[in-house]
């Protein structure tokens, strides 16, 4: 039997075009990629609520739920003409145009890609740098069990409903929890990770057998609330998502009084579009509920005045202030004792001269005939070397406004060619220096 090559559809009065609507998705189960965009079809309407007007990171499983999925930040360059884009900078620097869906017709587009789950940003197109939705993930340990993970939650529930927010829960699709909450607009990513902390130290103060906000996993007991799920750039899979997992469960949401007895196993791609048919989306009104994060920012405060700091953040991001040392306390380095007073005092008035400090040596791979330098690296030097035969450093100190940092490669009879300083605009120095140090072996640096 011939396969057919591709299907198309018609949504939102646009033409979607499926390529390969045969190629096998979830094999275990047998659903095709077709299978997957008439899901998305059926629960659109709800699929839209949790991304539409966001920017999205593609997740694309080219090879169905069973290949490695390859992370997409930037929007196809061939794409059809009424996708939407926006331009986000990201903590590395760098920017990218990520896609934003608004209609079921750009949402099939984006499935068609072999994108399985919807990854959105925590931010509306419109504002990139205030996020309207904290977001509460539940990560259970290994052999933690499903009655663990739904009682963190009601937990999270009731933490969230004391400081004036409502959370919408759903299963992850996988081992864990969401709890989603809508806020207002005036807080930014580092203040909504701030509130998501101070929630989950509060949970863990309640059921310290049961959560865990602890970064390190040797310090974990329970369930994880990830804090660092709410930091720049961090995405997590959108209510009504199929997840990649062999039956093609669905990240459900839920009423509060499902919660309790839920089964995540009952939600998958074959049985979602009849609940939703008959109960709708639980999570239909959480746009409507946006609330303040006032009270958790208290409660933040109050736990750093108790001596409760920051949490360490993911390694990509830059080093924080008052975040603590980014190394498992297996692995950290035992401080050595503080001195007294007494044994202060006695070391600097000791008449002895200090030893000698030793001069680090290190290896530059480049130099002339492939010959690995030498060099002398010495403090306040900024430069980093790009060739082992000369470079040029702007010193902090000297009497002159710059000056000529010289590496000489190895001693060698057949090496006859020396080669020229480069001088930096507005130094004083002079060629014969160079032949001076190259006859003293001298320290590479040497005042202009």
């Amino acid at each position: 039997m011939r396969k057919v090559r591709q299907a198309v559809l018609e949504l939102a009065g646009r033409e979607v075009v499926i390529t390969n609507p045969d190629k096998p998705f979830f094999p275990q189960a047998g659903y095709t990629k077709l299978h997957l965009v008439r899901y998305y079809a059926a629960v659109a309407e709800g699929a839209l609520r949790g991304i539409a007007g966001r920017p999205i990171v593609l997740k694309r499983y080219v090879d169905g739920a069973a290949g490695e999925p390859f992370f997409q930040k930037r929007a196809p360059e061939q794409r059809p003409e009424w996708i939407e884009t926006v331009e986000l900078r990201f903590p590395s620097g760098r920017t990218a145009r990520e896609i934003v869906v608004r209609d079921a017709a750009q949402l099939l587009w984006m499935v068609n890609l072999g994108c399985i789950d919807l990854n959105p940003h925590p931010v509306r197109a419109d504002d990139l740098e205030h996020p309207d939705e904290l977001r509460v993930d539940l990560d259970p340990g290994p052999g933690v069990s499903w009655d663990f993970v739904r009682r963190v939650t009601l937990l999270v529930g009731d933490v969230l409903g004391e400081r004036g927010l409502r959370g919408w829960p759903k299963t992850s699709g996988s081992r864990g929890m969401h709890v989603n909450v809508r806020i207002q607009r005036r807080w930014s990513f580092a203040q909504v990770r701030r509130a998501a902390l101070a929630l989950a130290r509060e949970v863990e103060r309640r059921a310290p057998d049961l959560a865990s906000s602890k970064w390190w996993k040797e310090e974990r007991r329970g369930v994880f609330l990830d804090y660092n799920q709410n930091a720049k750039d961090r995405t997590v899979a959108s209510a009504w998502s199929v997840r990649p997992t062999p039956d093609a469960r669905v990240s459900m949401p839920l009423e509060w009084d499902e919660v309790a007895d839920c089964d995540p196993a009952a939600f998958t791609l074959a049985t979602a579009p009849a609940r939703f048919a008959e109960r709708g989306d639980a999570s239909a009104g959480i746009d409507s509920a946006a609330g303040s994060l006032d009270a958790l920012l208290e409660l933040s405060a109050s736990q750093e005045a108790a001596g409760l700091g920051d949490a360490p953040w993911p390694p990509h991001y830059r080093k924080q202030r008052d975040e603590p040392p980014r190394v498992a306390p297996s692995r950290g380095r035992p401080r050595a004792p503080a001195l007294n007073a007494a044994a202060t005092v006695s070391r600097h008035s000791h008449s002895s001269p200090s030893p000698r400090r030793r001069v680090r040596r290190t290896r530059s791979r480049a130099s002339n005939a492939g010959r690995p330098g030498i060099r002398k690296r010495r403090r306040g030097c900024k430069w980093t070397m790009s060739s082992s035969t000369r470079c040029a450093a702007d010193r902090p100190t000297g009497l002159a406004s710059g000056s000529i940092c010289v590496t000489f490669p190895r001693a060698s009879a057949h090496q006859k060619i020396r080669p020229s300083p480069t001088m930096i605009p507005g130094s004083r120095a002079r060629t014969a220096d160079y032949g001076r140090a190259r006859r003293k072996r001298g320290p590479a640096h040497r005042r202009a």
